[in-house]
């Protein structure tokens, strides 16, 4: 069957470039850093941050087709992927983590998935953890038939091709870009993005050490091999994904009152904790410019999720 073309971009008009912002912060100015806030977070007020530059490329590969994806009872990913269908007029399923779920009422994230009429297929959490293996893999394409799959947090070759524009709309603007890290197919594509004289830093919300090679594979699979100057900082978990601290708590309060910004508690507060921490400690020469993926706010949907989705 002959598809249309689907032009997301077209469609849905976001805001791109986002904005780029500057933020006088005397923890930052005293060492003679400049503060930039890259406000991905006003690209769509549906497809927000990282999820529309994850999501295009992937929509216009499916041409259409249903879009079947992963995420848990919170997943962001699973919001956006919804309303993306909703809005450009295609089926969605969504594999949930936990086959417990079926039986209670839908939590407000998956009830706005059900209302933009995504399908929710809950999964026990041993086939889920098996997910990308060809087996479970098999049994979800004899259940749901012709289905485009995009993985869990939408990191695949094409999410890190589309968050390459992010690494070039930043091009003579920083010298330090900075995003927080779930699955990795952000920091891929923004480092691949960059130009020569700068560096992209991964801050993980995760625990375990195992995003540097993901992030590796990624940029295999989507540019041939490594591309741009990237590292991680793996010191501001916080305990792991999902899981704050008192310290956390008081200084995302403390950045929202000093900037009134909202701080989006899984993945920002982390963000901007690990770069505060960084300019104390001297990381960054004086006259440095640093950067801040702004991915997301806390009225986000599935802002307060407890499964990876970025």
């Amino acid at each position: 069957m002959n598809r249309p073309p689907l032009r997301p971009e077209t469609l849905l008009r976001p805001r791109v470039p986002s904005p780029l912002q500057e933020v006088r912060d005397d923890r930052f100015a005293r060492r003679g850093i400049t503060l930039l806030l890259k406000r991905d977070d006003l690209i769509h007020p549906e497809l927000p941050g990282n999820k529309w530059r994850k999501l295009a490329l992937n929509l216009e590969a499916a041409a259409g087709r249903t879009v079947l994806t992963f995420g848990g009872a919170y997943s962001n990913h699973l919001r956006a992927t919804a309303a993306a269908g909703r809005l450009l007029g295609f089926p969605t399923i969504g594999v949930v983590r936990g086959d417990e779920l079926a039986h209670r009422p839908l939590n407000p994230s998956l009830a706005r998935c059900a209302a933009d009429g995504m399908r929710l297929h809950f999964v026990d959490r041993t086939a889920y953890r098996a997910k990308a293996s060809p087996e479970v893999l098999e049994g979800l394409l004899r259940l749901f038939g012709d289905v485009e799959v995009i993985p869990e947090g939408g990191s695949n070759a094409l999410a890190a091709q589309g968050c390459a524009a992010l690494g070039r709309e930043l091009r003579g603007h920083t010298d330090v870009a900075a995003v927080a890290c779930g699955t990795g197919g952000t920091l891929a594509g923004l480092a691949a993005g960059l130009d020569g004289g700068q560096r992209a830093l991964g801050v993980p919300v995760l625990r375990g050490g195992f995003l540097g090679a993901t992030v590796t594979a990624l940029q295999q699979e989507a540019f041939g091999g490594p591309a741009g100057n990237w590292s991680l900082d793996e010191r501001f978990t916080f305990g792991g994904y999902a899981r704050t601290t008192p310290e956390l708590d008081a200084f995302a309060a403390d950045f929202e009152d000093r900037h009134g910004l909202p701080v989006e508690r899984v993945y920002v507060a982390k963000l901007l904790f690990a770069l505060t921490a960084l300019a104390g400690e001297g990381a960054f020469a004086p006259g440095t410019r640093v950067s801040a993926v702004i991915t997301g706010t806390p009225g986000t949907p599935g802002s307060q999720e407890s499964s990876v989705s970025r």
